[in-house]
């Protein structure tokens, strides 16, 4: 039998880890139409999903964690690091931001943003060689990233990235676009 979704009071909510004591924005109910989803939701008669605003502390290290564990268990090394680097204008305001995360044997950066009066500039430039300088020969080998046809995939190939694929959809701004470059290539 499938769990139905469980309802806790403000008193049950307070005694939960982090952002599960918060009211669920939404919970997931558990597709149990083969055998194998039925003997798991028989096993986990008491779990339910919760969709959580952000990620906390302990989400975060059971992340972690897991995937450290996982590919130990598989003869990988998980080489775990996230990264932020901003560029911050002479009166100190933020005008450009890279995230992402080094993990296995790839940098992925997640986001680059640049300020629209510093677009043009070699800011958005700066900042993806700060990746490349921050993690050539620490163990990885590629740099990737996805981008969308309106957004940087230009930008992306002026700085030596390849195109591995192209996921194309019928409005050509929403195509996605993933991008490699080795780290043993500069800028």
């Amino acid at each position: 039998m499938a769990p139905s979704r469980n309802s806790f009071s403000a008193a049950d909510r307070g005694n939960l880890p982090g952002n599960l004591a918060k009211e669920p924005a939404e919970t997931v109910k558990w597709n149990t139409e083969n055998d194998t989803a039925r003997e798991a939701a028989e096993d986990m008669a008491d779990t339910v999903i919760r969709r959580l605003d952000e990620e906390n502390e302990e989400i975060g290290d059971f992340i972690h964690e897991g995937f450290t564990r996982y590919g130990l268990q598989n003869g990988v090394e998980l080489n775990y690091e996230d990264f932020c680097f901003a560029a911050e204008n002479g009166e100190g305001r933020t005008v450009g931001v890279i995230t992402g995360r080094a993990y296995y044997n790839e940098v992925h950066i997640g986001d680059l943003i640049v300020d629209e009066a510093y677009r043009g500039s070699g800011l958005g430039r700066a900042l993806v060689g700060t990746v490349e300088n921050a993690f050539r020969g620490k163990g990885y080998e590629v740099i990737t990233l996805t981008t969308f046809g309106f957004q940087a995939p230009v930008f992306y190939r002026k700085l030596g990235f390849d195109v591995e694929f192209i996921r194309e959809n019928e409005d050509p701004k929403l195509s996605k676009y993933f991008l490699r470059k080795s780290l043993e290539k500069g800028l």
